[in-house]
Protein backbone atom coordinates (compact mmCIF):
# COMPACT_ATOMS: atom_id res chain seq x y z
CA UNK A 1 0.00 0.00 0.00
CA UNK A 2 1.05 3.65 -0.72
CA UNK A 3 -1.00 5.55 2.22
CA UNK A 4 -1.47 9.58 1.96
CA UNK A 5 -3.28 11.44 4.69
CA UNK A 6 -6.70 13.18 3.50
CA UNK A 7 -7.61 16.08 4.90
CA UNK A 8 -11.41 15.53 5.86
CA UNK A 9 -12.46 19.29 4.25
CA UNK A 10 -11.57 18.02 0.58
CA UNK A 11 -14.36 15.14 0.85
CA UNK A 12 -17.82 15.30 -0.67
CA UNK A 13 -20.49 14.73 1.69
CA UNK A 14 -23.75 12.63 -0.48
CA UNK A 15 -21.59 11.41 -3.47
CA UNK A 16 -20.13 8.61 -3.91
CA UNK A 17 -16.26 7.97 -2.81
CA UNK A 18 -14.18 7.30 -5.50
CA UNK A 19 -11.45 5.79 -4.03
CA UNK A 20 -11.81 3.17 -0.84
CA UNK A 21 -11.22 5.04 2.76
CA UNK A 22 -8.61 3.90 4.66
CA UNK A 23 -7.03 4.11 8.20
CA UNK A 24 -3.49 4.79 8.85
CA UNK A 25 -2.95 1.13 9.42
CA UNK A 26 -4.62 0.40 5.82
CA UNK A 27 -8.12 -0.99 7.60
CA UNK A 28 -10.67 -0.67 5.45
CA UNK A 29 -12.96 2.51 6.37
CA UNK A 30 -15.16 2.87 3.72
CA UNK A 31 -14.78 1.19 0.55
CA UNK A 32 -15.22 2.83 -3.02
CA UNK A 33 -18.72 4.36 -4.42
CA UNK A 34 -19.62 4.45 -0.51
CA UNK A 35 -21.93 7.47 -0.06
CA UNK A 36 -20.16 9.62 3.23
CA UNK A 37 -22.62 11.01 5.39
CA UNK A 38 -21.70 13.99 7.65
CA UNK A 39 -22.19 11.67 11.13
CA UNK A 40 -20.51 8.89 10.13
CA UNK A 41 -16.96 11.77 9.51
CA UNK A 42 -17.31 13.15 12.80
CA UNK A 43 -18.21 9.86 14.41
CA UNK A 44 -14.37 8.46 12.88
CA UNK A 45 -12.94 12.06 13.51
CA UNK A 46 -14.21 12.18 17.15
CA UNK A 47 -12.61 8.29 17.65
CA UNK A 48 -9.19 10.45 16.39
CA UNK A 49 -8.92 8.32 13.34
CA UNK A 50 -6.78 9.76 10.80
CA UNK A 51 -8.59 9.44 7.02
CA UNK A 52 -6.10 7.69 4.27
CA UNK A 53 -6.33 6.40 1.13
CA UNK A 54 -4.32 4.26 -0.91
CA UNK A 55 -2.65 5.65 -4.01
CA UNK A 56 -2.48 2.20 -5.88
CA UNK A 57 -6.27 1.51 -5.60
CA UNK A 58 -6.83 4.81 -7.38
CA UNK A 59 -7.78 5.43 -10.72
CA UNK A 60 -5.29 7.47 -13.16
CA UNK A 61 -7.12 10.50 -12.82
CA UNK A 62 -7.65 9.82 -9.13
CA UNK A 63 -3.84 9.49 -8.65
CA UNK A 64 -3.21 12.84 -9.83
CA UNK A 65 -5.81 14.25 -7.77
CA UNK A 66 -4.53 12.57 -4.46
CA UNK A 67 -1.29 13.59 -5.25
CA UNK A 68 -1.94 17.13 -5.95
CA UNK A 69 -4.17 17.17 -2.58
CA UNK A 70 -0.76 15.53 -0.94
CA UNK A 71 1.60 18.41 -2.32
CA UNK A 72 -1.07 21.11 -0.92
CA UNK A 73 -1.33 19.51 2.68
CA UNK A 74 2.29 19.30 2.87
CA UNK A 75 2.78 23.16 1.68
CA UNK A 76 -0.05 24.08 4.55
CA UNK A 77 -2.30 25.60 1.92
CA UNK A 78 -5.54 26.98 3.20
CA UNK A 79 -8.33 24.38 3.95
CA UNK A 80 -10.94 26.90 1.96
CA UNK A 81 -8.20 25.82 -1.13
CA UNK A 82 -8.02 21.97 -0.29
CA UNK A 83 -11.83 22.12 -0.11
CA UNK A 84 -12.69 23.96 -3.24
CA UNK A 85 -9.78 21.64 -5.20
CA UNK A 86 -11.01 19.91 -8.31
CA UNK A 87 -9.12 17.55 -10.32
CA UNK A 88 -7.60 19.80 -12.92
CA UNK A 89 -7.78 19.19 -16.95
CA UNK A 90 -4.54 17.67 -17.31
CA UNK A 91 -5.18 14.83 -14.94
CA UNK A 92 -7.46 13.51 -17.73
CA UNK A 93 -5.20 12.45 -20.36
CA UNK A 94 -8.01 11.30 -22.38
CA UNK A 95 -9.78 14.47 -22.83
CA UNK A 96 -11.18 14.86 -26.01
CA UNK A 97 -10.20 11.35 -27.27
CA UNK A 98 -12.37 7.81 -27.36
CA UNK A 99 -10.99 5.48 -25.01
CA UNK A 100 -10.40 2.54 -26.28
CA UNK A 101 -11.76 -1.06 -24.12
CA UNK A 102 -15.42 -1.33 -22.39
CA UNK A 103 -16.70 1.73 -20.43
CA UNK A 104 -16.40 1.44 -16.88
CA UNK A 105 -20.06 2.46 -16.06
CA UNK A 106 -19.68 2.67 -12.21
CA UNK A 107 -16.49 4.91 -12.44
CA UNK A 108 -18.24 6.93 -15.01
CA UNK A 109 -21.37 7.60 -13.04
CA UNK A 110 -18.98 8.54 -10.49
CA UNK A 111 -17.14 11.09 -12.99
CA UNK A 112 -20.76 12.47 -14.18
CA UNK A 113 -21.95 13.07 -10.64
CA UNK A 114 -18.79 14.99 -9.71
CA UNK A 115 -18.54 16.89 -12.26
CA UNK A 116 -21.83 18.06 -12.08
CA UNK A 117 -22.68 18.47 -8.69
CA UNK A 118 -19.29 20.65 -8.47
CA UNK A 119 -18.83 22.22 -11.77
CA UNK A 120 -15.57 24.91 -11.81
CA UNK A 121 -15.34 27.14 -14.79
CA UNK A 122 -11.01 26.23 -14.38
CA UNK A 123 -11.56 22.92 -15.93
CA UNK A 124 -15.51 22.75 -17.05
CA UNK A 125 -14.80 22.16 -20.57
CA UNK A 126 -11.72 19.26 -20.49
CA UNK A 127 -13.80 17.22 -18.10
CA UNK A 128 -16.99 17.76 -20.08
CA UNK A 129 -15.59 17.13 -23.13
CA UNK A 130 -13.87 13.96 -21.89
CA UNK A 131 -17.30 12.86 -20.48
CA UNK A 132 -18.94 13.67 -23.53
CA UNK A 133 -16.46 11.78 -26.01
CA UNK A 134 -17.08 8.58 -23.61
CA UNK A 135 -20.79 8.94 -23.50
CA UNK A 136 -21.09 9.65 -27.61
CA UNK A 137 -18.16 6.20 -28.25
CA UNK A 138 -20.09 4.26 -26.06
CA UNK A 139 -23.38 4.83 -27.59
CA UNK A 140 -22.84 5.08 -31.11
CA UNK A 141 -20.43 2.39 -31.54
CA UNK A 142 -21.57 0.18 -28.73
CA UNK A 143 -25.46 1.04 -28.99
CA UNK A 144 -26.86 -2.28 -27.72
CA UNK A 145 -24.59 -2.83 -24.84
CA UNK A 146 -24.46 0.70 -23.46
CA UNK A 147 -28.42 0.86 -23.34
CA UNK A 148 -28.79 -2.72 -21.53
CA UNK A 149 -26.27 -0.97 -19.17
CA UNK A 150 -27.78 1.98 -18.33
CA UNK A 151 -31.82 0.67 -18.65
CA UNK A 152 -30.59 -2.30 -15.91
CA UNK A 153 -28.81 0.62 -14.01
CA UNK A 154 -31.93 3.40 -14.37
CA UNK A 155 -33.86 0.30 -13.18
CA UNK A 156 -32.53 -0.16 -9.41
CA UNK A 157 -29.81 2.86 -8.82
CA UNK A 158 -30.90 5.91 -6.68
CA UNK A 159 -27.70 6.50 -4.79
CA UNK A 160 -26.52 8.42 -8.23
CA UNK A 161 -29.96 8.98 -10.26
CA UNK A 162 -29.03 12.21 -11.65
CA UNK A 163 -25.58 11.24 -13.27
CA UNK A 164 -27.83 7.30 -14.56
CA UNK A 165 -29.95 9.53 -15.75
CA UNK A 166 -28.31 11.71 -17.91
CA UNK A 167 -25.98 9.15 -19.53
CA UNK A 168 -28.97 7.41 -20.61
CA UNK A 169 -30.75 10.28 -22.09
CA UNK A 170 -27.57 11.51 -23.59
CA UNK A 171 -26.82 7.76 -25.41
CA UNK A 172 -30.11 7.19 -26.38
CA UNK A 173 -30.48 10.87 -27.90
CA UNK A 174 -27.20 10.52 -29.76
CA UNK A 175 -28.79 7.31 -31.13
CA UNK A 176 -32.00 8.35 -31.89
CA UNK A 177 -30.93 11.89 -33.45
CA UNK A 178 -28.25 9.95 -36.05
CA UNK A 179 -30.19 6.39 -36.60
CA UNK A 180 -33.93 7.80 -36.55
CA UNK A 181 -34.22 11.62 -37.60
CA UNK A 182 -30.88 11.64 -39.60
CA UNK A 183 -29.50 14.43 -38.29
CA UNK A 184 -25.91 15.81 -38.72
CA UNK A 185 -23.19 14.27 -36.53
CA UNK A 186 -22.53 18.15 -35.11
CA UNK A 187 -26.90 18.65 -34.46
CA UNK A 188 -26.62 14.49 -32.79
CA UNK A 189 -23.12 15.49 -30.75
CA UNK A 190 -25.13 18.65 -29.50
CA UNK A 191 -28.09 16.74 -28.55
CA UNK A 192 -25.37 14.46 -26.48
CA UNK A 193 -24.39 17.43 -24.91
CA UNK A 194 -27.94 19.13 -23.98
CA UNK A 195 -28.54 16.45 -22.37
CA UNK A 196 -26.15 15.88 -20.37
CA UNK A 197 -26.29 19.16 -18.89
CA UNK A 198 -30.04 19.45 -18.89
CA UNK A 199 -30.49 18.98 -14.97
CA UNK A 200 -26.30 20.47 -13.77
CA UNK A 201 -28.29 23.04 -12.05
CA UNK A 202 -29.52 20.46 -9.82
CA UNK A 203 -28.05 17.50 -9.65
CA UNK A 204 -27.76 16.71 -6.06
CA UNK A 205 -31.63 17.80 -5.33
CA UNK A 206 -32.13 15.20 -7.81
CA UNK A 207 -29.97 12.37 -5.85
CA UNK A 208 -32.19 13.57 -2.56
CA UNK A 209 -35.28 13.15 -4.26
CA UNK A 210 -34.75 9.49 -5.56
CA UNK A 211 -34.42 8.62 -1.73
CA UNK A 212 -37.19 10.80 -0.75
CA UNK A 213 -40.51 9.19 0.40
CA UNK A 214 -41.67 12.53 1.85
CA UNK A 215 -43.83 14.88 -0.19
CA UNK A 216 -41.43 17.50 -2.43
CA UNK A 217 -41.36 20.89 -0.13
CA UNK A 218 -42.06 24.37 -1.44
CA UNK A 219 -38.74 24.63 -2.18
CA UNK A 220 -38.10 22.02 -3.55
CA UNK A 221 -40.99 22.45 -6.29
CA UNK A 222 -39.47 26.18 -6.79
CA UNK A 223 -35.73 24.47 -7.98
CA UNK A 224 -37.34 21.98 -10.05
CA UNK A 225 -39.90 24.38 -11.73
CA UNK A 226 -36.86 26.59 -12.97
CA UNK A 227 -33.58 24.52 -13.16
CA UNK A 228 -33.74 25.00 -16.89
CA UNK A 229 -33.27 28.64 -16.73
CA UNK A 230 -30.61 28.15 -14.30
CA UNK A 231 -29.49 24.98 -15.62
CA UNK A 232 -28.83 26.96 -18.93
CA UNK A 233 -27.34 30.39 -17.17
CA UNK A 234 -25.00 27.99 -14.79
CA UNK A 235 -23.41 26.51 -18.01
CA UNK A 236 -22.42 29.79 -19.25
CA UNK A 237 -21.18 30.96 -16.35
CA UNK A 238 -19.04 27.95 -16.88
CA UNK A 239 -17.93 29.00 -20.08
CA UNK A 240 -20.18 27.50 -22.74
CA UNK A 241 -21.00 29.80 -25.00
CA UNK A 242 -22.86 28.13 -27.99
CA UNK A 243 -25.95 29.54 -28.17
CA UNK A 244 -27.83 26.44 -29.81
CA UNK A 245 -26.73 24.56 -26.78
CA UNK A 246 -28.14 26.80 -24.29
CA UNK A 247 -31.31 27.44 -25.51
CA UNK A 248 -32.16 23.95 -25.84
CA UNK A 249 -31.49 23.56 -22.56
CA UNK A 250 -33.79 26.38 -21.62
CA UNK A 251 -36.19 24.87 -23.55
CA UNK A 252 -35.74 20.94 -22.76
CA UNK A 253 -39.48 20.71 -20.59
CA UNK A 254 -41.08 23.08 -23.05
CA UNK A 255 -44.10 20.69 -24.15
CA UNK A 256 -44.97 21.94 -27.48
CA UNK A 257 -46.05 19.23 -29.69
CA UNK A 258 -46.20 18.74 -33.42
CA UNK A 259 -43.81 17.92 -36.19
CA UNK A 260 -40.25 19.13 -36.06
CA UNK A 261 -39.47 20.61 -39.03
CA UNK A 262 -40.39 24.41 -38.84
CA UNK A 263 -38.69 24.59 -35.64
CA UNK A 264 -35.46 26.24 -34.31
CA UNK A 265 -32.58 23.77 -34.11
CA UNK A 266 -32.08 24.37 -30.62
CA UNK A 267 -36.28 23.54 -30.47
CA UNK A 268 -35.83 20.23 -32.27
CA UNK A 269 -33.18 19.38 -29.69
CA UNK A 270 -35.09 19.98 -26.95
CA UNK A 271 -38.27 17.95 -28.19
CA UNK A 272 -35.92 15.19 -28.37
CA UNK A 273 -34.28 15.46 -25.04
CA UNK A 274 -37.89 15.80 -23.92
CA UNK A 275 -38.88 12.91 -25.13
CA UNK A 276 -35.92 10.92 -23.97
CA UNK A 277 -36.17 12.46 -20.56
CA UNK A 278 -39.62 11.36 -20.14
CA UNK A 279 -39.02 7.62 -21.43
CA UNK A 280 -35.79 7.30 -18.65
CA UNK A 281 -37.44 8.78 -15.90
CA UNK A 282 -40.33 6.23 -15.77
CA UNK A 283 -37.81 3.67 -15.94
CA UNK A 284 -36.19 4.81 -12.68
CA UNK A 285 -37.45 3.77 -8.97
CA UNK A 286 -37.94 6.34 -6.19
CA UNK A 287 -38.21 5.66 -2.71
CA UNK A 288 -41.51 3.83 -2.43
CA UNK A 289 -42.62 3.60 -6.11
CA UNK A 290 -41.37 1.08 -8.64
CA UNK A 291 -40.11 1.70 -11.76
CA UNK A 292 -42.23 1.04 -15.41
CA UNK A 293 -41.26 -1.84 -17.21
CA UNK A 294 -39.38 -0.16 -20.28
CA UNK A 295 -41.76 -1.39 -23.19
CA UNK A 296 -44.25 0.77 -21.50
CA UNK A 297 -42.08 3.55 -20.95
CA UNK A 298 -41.57 3.80 -24.48
CA UNK A 299 -44.55 3.59 -25.69
CA UNK A 300 -45.60 5.96 -23.06
CA UNK A 301 -43.57 8.81 -25.61
CA UNK A 302 -44.90 7.61 -28.58
CA UNK A 303 -47.90 10.11 -28.16
CA UNK A 304 -47.78 13.60 -27.49
CA UNK A 305 -49.42 16.14 -25.41
CA UNK A 306 -52.07 16.28 -28.28
CA UNK A 307 -52.34 12.75 -28.08
CA UNK A 308 -51.23 12.46 -31.87
CA UNK A 309 -48.15 10.46 -32.70
CA UNK A 310 -44.66 12.58 -32.01
CA UNK A 311 -42.43 12.52 -34.46
CA UNK A 312 -39.19 12.24 -31.57
CA UNK A 313 -40.80 9.95 -29.45
CA UNK A 314 -41.81 7.90 -32.90
CA UNK A 315 -38.40 8.00 -34.35
CA UNK A 316 -37.43 7.11 -30.63
CA UNK A 317 -39.51 3.55 -30.68
CA UNK A 318 -38.38 2.86 -34.10
CA UNK A 319 -34.92 3.07 -33.27
CA UNK A 320 -34.97 1.63 -29.69
CA UNK A 321 -37.47 -1.14 -30.97
CA UNK A 322 -40.68 -2.25 -28.59
CA UNK A 323 -38.25 -4.35 -26.50
CA UNK A 324 -34.94 -2.23 -25.90
CA UNK A 325 -31.84 -3.91 -24.93
CA UNK A 326 -32.73 -3.99 -20.99
CA UNK A 327 -36.43 -5.30 -21.42
CA UNK A 328 -37.67 -8.24 -19.39
CA UNK A 329 -39.78 -10.61 -21.41
CA UNK A 330 -41.54 -13.56 -20.82
CA UNK A 331 -41.50 -16.30 -23.79
CA UNK A 332 -43.66 -18.69 -25.27
CA UNK A 333 -41.15 -20.93 -23.53
CA UNK A 334 -42.42 -19.56 -20.23
CA UNK A 335 -38.44 -18.74 -19.35
CA UNK A 336 -37.84 -15.03 -18.63
CA UNK A 337 -35.42 -13.09 -20.39
CA UNK A 338 -33.78 -9.89 -20.63
CA UNK A 339 -33.09 -8.57 -23.85
CA UNK A 340 -29.58 -8.17 -25.29
CA UNK A 341 -29.72 -6.37 -28.49
CA UNK A 342 -32.41 -5.57 -31.26
CA UNK A 343 -33.06 -7.93 -33.64
CA UNK A 344 -34.14 -7.66 -37.47
CA UNK A 345 -37.68 -6.56 -36.22
CA UNK A 346 -38.93 -4.30 -33.83
CA UNK A 347 -40.52 -7.00 -32.29
CA UNK A 348 -37.90 -10.03 -32.37
CA UNK A 349 -34.96 -9.00 -30.57
CA UNK A 350 -32.20 -11.51 -29.06
CA UNK A 351 -32.50 -12.24 -25.34
CA UNK A 352 -30.64 -14.15 -22.65
CA UNK A 353 -32.59 -16.39 -20.48
CA UNK A 354 -32.18 -15.33 -16.74
CA UNK A 355 -35.26 -17.86 -15.38
CA UNK A 356 -35.99 -21.20 -16.26
CA UNK A 357 -39.81 -22.65 -16.63
CA UNK A 358 -40.07 -23.81 -13.18
CA UNK A 359 -39.07 -19.87 -11.84
CA UNK A 360 -35.64 -20.59 -10.96
CA UNK A 361 -32.58 -18.62 -11.68
CA UNK A 362 -30.56 -20.56 -14.59
CA UNK A 363 -27.50 -19.26 -13.60
CA UNK A 364 -25.62 -19.92 -17.04
CA UNK A 365 -27.09 -17.38 -19.26
CA UNK A 366 -29.17 -18.67 -22.43
CA UNK A 367 -28.98 -16.94 -25.58
CA UNK A 368 -32.79 -17.10 -27.34
CA UNK A 369 -33.28 -15.83 -30.89
CA UNK A 370 -37.36 -14.63 -30.23
CA UNK A 371 -37.76 -14.62 -34.77
CA UNK A 372 -38.02 -18.74 -33.59
CA UNK A 373 -41.89 -19.80 -32.87
CA UNK A 374 -40.02 -21.64 -29.33
CA UNK A 375 -39.25 -18.21 -28.08
CA UNK A 376 -41.48 -15.64 -29.69
CA UNK A 377 -42.04 -13.13 -26.75
CA UNK A 378 -45.49 -13.14 -25.02
CA UNK A 379 -45.41 -10.54 -22.55
CA UNK A 380 -43.39 -8.30 -20.19
CA UNK A 381 -41.71 -8.39 -17.23
CA UNK A 382 -41.37 -5.71 -14.16
CA UNK A 383 -38.54 -5.55 -12.41
CA UNK A 384 -40.81 -6.15 -9.28
CA UNK A 385 -41.59 -9.23 -10.40
CA UNK A 386 -38.21 -10.46 -11.42
CA UNK A 387 -36.93 -9.99 -7.62
CA UNK A 388 -33.25 -11.11 -8.52
CA UNK A 389 -29.85 -9.11 -8.84
CA UNK A 390 -29.00 -9.65 -12.94
CA UNK A 391 -24.99 -9.78 -13.68
CA UNK A 392 -25.13 -6.64 -15.79
CA UNK A 393 -21.11 -7.10 -16.88
CA UNK A 394 -21.83 -10.70 -18.31
CA UNK A 395 -24.98 -9.68 -20.11
CA UNK A 396 -23.42 -6.79 -21.61
CA UNK A 397 -20.65 -9.21 -22.58
CA UNK A 398 -22.93 -11.45 -24.16
CA UNK A 399 -24.44 -8.65 -26.87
Amino acid sequence: MNLIALNPASLILGQPLPFALRGTDGSLLAHKGYVLRRDEIDGLLGRGVQLCVDIEESEESHRAYLAQLQQMLISDQPLGEIASMKIDGAAHPQAGRARQGPVDWPNLQWTTTQLLSNPSAADFGGRFLALHTEVARAALHAPDATLLTLILRSSDETRVYSATHVLLVASVCMLVARDGLHWSPEQAARAGRVALSMNISMTELQDRLAQQSAPLSGGQIAQIQDHAERSASMLASLGVSDRIWLDAVRQHHDRAPGPLAGRSEAAQIARLVQRTDIFAARLAPRAGRTPMAVTAAIKACYYGEDRQVDEAGASMLHTLGIYPPGSLVKLTSEETAVVLRRGNTPTTPRVAVVRSKSGMPTGELISRDTSQPNWRITGVVTQEELRMQLPIERLAAMV
